[in-house]
């Protein structure tokens, strides 16, 4: 897991989660409830890959990625 604090303020859990025909996907939860849990696809082959490519991510990539994600369960 990995915590950031977007340009708002919110602070969020960042976790690596899998689909059910197996897509990776890094999931943005808030820590304190006050918007959605977002979701972005990962092109990481492995969770161990997707787990590393997280953990290195700068502030401003997971910014990028979370400008980009869509609410967990919209298809």
């Amino acid at each position: 897991m990995k915590r950031f604090c977007d340009r708002h303020g919110r602070r969020w859990d960042v976790v690596v989660g899998r689909e059910s025909w197996g897509a990776l996907l890094a999931l943005f939860t808030p820590v304190r409830h006050e918007a959605p849990t977002m979701q972005v696809l990962l092109r990481a082959e492995s969770t161990l890959d997707a787990e590393i490519e997280l953990d290195r991510m700068s502030e401003d990539r997971l910014q990028q990625m979370l400008d980009g994600a869509e609410p967990k369960g919209v298809e």
